[in-house]
């Protein structure tokens, strides 16, 4: 009888165990999107700068995979976000240009709040929303002003931030507000719908405790937070006491390096939370930033690459990448083929156990690549498009079309600076590359507004001026 109860036992705890491990198999993820506005992609202590410090964004980058090669589908951050959101290329939609009310031409076709996501397009909120994730967003929206764009109107559960794509990082008094033109109320913090209120401290520590709060509130079930900072867009405006801590730098340089200590310990109130939780070996924790650095307003460093933001070289489209998800991506880990923020929305649906994504997604699922069970590039061929200025990358293979110049050929296998142009050396190519892009081009929509024709000379005048990697700020 003895050994019988102790079979039985046995038997008992085996199943048990077995049943705790098959749920652990199955649980599915949390998932943390950080994202960063105007960051420069060499700003970061994982990407080998030696001024500005981020000992938790490094931290994150050794426990996941850092993607040598990680791009956003625009080099401005509208558009950038659109295709986030989506997993589209934003062109395909009408969401080609970036939407900032009063710099539109009186010929767009819409203007002021009514520039937005369109209202057909499903989201990545709404993609998890359906397999039972609750989801927040905390930061800068800027997928359009009007309510019917709001968060809580495509897929999201909870907001604080605002609807449009900067504000200052401290309060507005009631006097600049009641004297802010017809746009500032897109600059109001906003918690939920219509509840406005002002940061209680510095804005980049407040989003970051605020999703810090929700993932304490959500801890038993699955949820997303997307983390958008606004920092290190303009306004310059750090706290006072990270500024102290860079007295070898001046002027912008130096808010910039206080503004990104700042993002750093804001994220780090996230990642220890998960940690602090037991959350963290089963949460996706994605870090990158909506496009490249634009030098000339914050003094960003997109070194080794050229460009900047609102251009089509590298530094205005290559940015940091991170991936952590410690159960299931190796630590340490470093990817060097070609990704897109276009791959998050699968990526995460994917591991979310999802199983009908529509058809006409751009991403791909990087789960397999990251984990070495597809040895393939994910993408072969990439786009880039903005009014007549347009990008093809074929494998290695880059293409550029400008509209004031010939169009110019790099190997960025050999040339990530875009120093050496080949178009001269490859007519061929480039007829073959140029009649691809315009392929691709017909399958796209006319844009649904459209900025004064000014800001077109504006960019390029910015990329030649920063055409050197030498000529990025140190």
């Amino acid at each position: 009888m003895n050994k019988l109860l102790v079979l039985l036992s046995v038997c008992l705890g085996f199943c048990v165990s077995a049943n705790a491990m098959a749920k652990a198999e199955t649980e599915k993820p949390n998932i943390v999107l950080i994202f960063a506005d105007d960051a420069g992609f060499g700003d970061f202590g994982f990407q080998g700068s030696t001024q500005l410090e981020t000992p938790n964004l490094d931290k994150l980058a050794q426990s996941g995979v850092r993607f040598t090669q990680g791009y956003v589908s625009d080099s401005t951050c509208g558009p950038s976000r659109a295709g986030l959101m989506t997993g589209k290329y934003q062109q395909r939609f009408g969401y080609e240009e970036i939407n900032v009310p009063g710099f539109m031409s009186d010929n767009s076709a819409l203007k002021g709040a009514d520039m937005g996501l369109p209202l057909d397009q499903k989201t990545m909120a709404d993609y998890l929303k359906e397999q039972g994730y609750k989801t927040a967003v905390f930061g800068k929206w800027h997928l359009g002003d009007a309510d019917r764009f709001h968060p809580l109107n495509r897929g999201f559960d909870t907001f604080l931030g605002f609807r449009g794509g900067d504000r200052s990082y401290f309060n507005y008094s009631e006097q600049e507000m009641k004297n802010g033109n017809k746009h500032f109320f897109d600059k109001k913090l906003e918690r939920d719908f219509g509840n406005y209120e002002e940061p209680k401290e510095y804005l980049t520590d407040e989003l970051g405790k605020e999703a810090a709060k929700y993932i304490e509130q959500n801890k038993d079930e699955p949820f997303f937070i997307y983390l958008a900072f606004n920092a290190v867009h303009t306004p310059l405006e750090s706290d006072p006491k990270d500024l102290a801590k860079f007295p070898h730098l001046t002027g912008k340089r130096k808010e910039l390096a206080a503004m990104t200590l700042g993002l750093d310990r804001a994220s780090g109130y996230v990642l220890d939370k998960l940690k602090e939780l037991g959350l963290d070996d089963n949460t996706i924790v994605v870090f990158s930033n909506d496009n490249g650095g634009p030098s000339d307003k914050n003094a960003s460093n997109n070194a080794p690459l050229a460009g900047t933001k609102s251009n089509q070289l590298e530094g205005g489209i290559r940015v940091p990448f991170l991936i952590s998800w410690p159960k299931h991506i190796k630590a340490g880990s470093i990817y060097e083929y070609p990704v897109s923020t276009l791959d998050l929305l699968p990526t995460f649906y994917s591991a979310a156990q999802g199983k009908a994504l529509e058809s006409d997604i751009d991403g791909v699922d990087l789960l397999p690549y990251i984990q070495g069970k597809n040895t393939e590039r994910p993408h072969k061929v990439m786009y880039w498009k903005k009014e007549n200025r347009a990008v093809i990358r074929d494998n290695d293979w880059k293409l550029i079309r400008y509209p004031d110049r010939p169009a110019e050929l790099y190997d960025l296998s050999t040339d990530i600076g875009e120093q050496t142009n080949l178009a001269a050396k490859n007519p061929e190519r480039v007829k073959n590359m140029f009649k691809s892009l315009f392929e691709w081009e017909l399958t796209l929509e006319r844009p649904r507004w459209l900025l004064k024709r000014q800001y077109e000379k504006y960019d390029i005048d910015r990329m030649d001026k920063y055409r050197l990697p030498a000529t990025q700020p140190e």
